[in-house]
C-alpha cells in the first residue's frame, strides 16, 4: 500500500517563472491538453505523487501535492492533486478546475468538512471571502501559474467566481 509522505515544498508565488514554465503551461493550457489533464492526468498525479513522495508530478515543473479531503456526501477519504503557493504561514489553493463550469469536487469537500492533509500535513481550510485579499491574493496566483488569468475568464463565461482557498496548520 503506498502512503502519504509529509513533503510540502515552499512555494514562492514572487518568484518569476522561466521560459521554459512558461512555455510548458502554454501548451498544457490548450483545449486537447485540458482534456487529457481533466481525464488522465489528475488521476494520475495522485498515484506519482505517492509513489515519489511528493518530488514528481505530471506538472513537473509547477509544484503540486496531495490534497485528501473527506466526502461531504460519501465520509470516504477522497485524494487529489493540486497546485499551490505560500502566502505567509498558510498555502494557498485555486480551485479553478480549468476553468470550467463547475467548481472542483475537492472544494465542495473542504467547505463542508474543512480539515484536510496537504502534502502529509494536516491543515484546516477557509474560502476567502474578503474581496481586498482576493485581489491582492490573484497576482500571486497568477505568478505561480499564468493560466489562472485565462480560467477566471473561462469561469467567469459561465456564470462561475473562482475561489481562493487558504489553508493554515497545527488543526
Amino acid at each position: 500500500m503506498l502512503t502519504t509522505v509529509a513533503i510540502l515544498k515552499r512555494v514562492d508565488p514572487t518568484r518569476r517563472r522561466n521560459v521554459f514554465v512558461r512555455g510548458f503551461v502554454a501548451v498544457g493550457t490548450t483545449r486537447p491538453a485540458r482534456f487529457v489533464s481533466r481525464h488522465v492526468l489528475w488521476k494520475l498525479d495522485v498515484i506519482l505523487l505517492r509513489i515519489t513522495g511528493g518530488r514528481w508530478s505530471t506538472t513537473f515543473p509547477i509544484r503540486t501535492a496531495v490534497l485528501e479531503t473527506t466526502g461531504a456526501k460519501t465520509g470516504a477519504l477522497r485524494r487529489n492533486a493540486v497546485i499551490y503557493f505560500h502566502d505567509g504561514v498558510d498555502v494557498v489553493l485555486v480551485a479553478s478546475h480549468a476553468g470550467y463550469p463547475r467548481h472542483p469536487a475537492w472544494y465542495h469537500n473542504l467547505r463542508a468538512l474543512p480539515e484536510v492533509t496537504l502534502g502529509g500535513v494536516a491543515m484546516r481550510a477557509s474560502v476567502v471571502t474578503d474581496e481586498a485579499e482576493r485581489d491582492r491574493l490573484w497576482p500571486l496566483a497568477d505568478n505561480v501559474l499564468p493560466a489562472y488569468a485565462k480560467y477566471r475568464r473561462q469561469a467567469a463565461d459561465s456564470g462561475r467566481t473562482i475561489p481562493l482557498v487558504k489553508l493554515a496548520g497545527d488543526r
